[in-house]
């Protein structure tokens, strides 16, 4: 899977690195200086924490539809729930639905406590059926 994220250039910036475990993927955020985006609280940039978000439920979709092309976003919600802290973020994506040609996956991105996260996302992917 980090294959996936490695043909990314923005994952490889961000530097994501991946855990799989059976059907389930967990995206990691290692935190860097770079990533502040308010050095007043210090809090993490809101277009990081969205990306990880996307990136994360692209990388679901490809595991769970595998495809020589990446799943292509079609729409994207994201709801920021707390300021993102100094420190790593994780993620993870579940597909809620899948069709033939859609597939609509809901994200989290947490740091200490999964149960507490700092960000969610719902988006809809076009799935490259031949």
């Amino acid at each position: 899977m980090s294959d996936l994220l490695e043909r990314i250039p923005y994952a490889r910036f961000l530097n994501l690195q991946t855990l799989v475990s059976g059907d389930e993927i967990t995206v990691i955020l290692p935190f860097a200086d770079r990533l502040i985006g308010n050095p007043m609280l210090p809090a993490l940039h809101g277009g990081s924490t969205a990306a990880l978000l996307e990136m994360t439920a692209m990388a679901q979709v490809a595991l769970a539809f595998p495809s020589p092309r990446l799943p292509r976003p079609i729409n994207v919600t994201l709801a920021y729930l707390r300021t993102g802290r100094p420190v790593d973020v994780f993620a993870r994506a579940s597909i809620s639905r899948a069709g033939r040609r859609v597939a609509h996956v809901q994200a989290e991105a947490w740091q200490e406590a999964r149960n507490q996260p700092i960000a969610s996302l719902t988006a809809h992917f076009l799935l490259d059926n031949p």
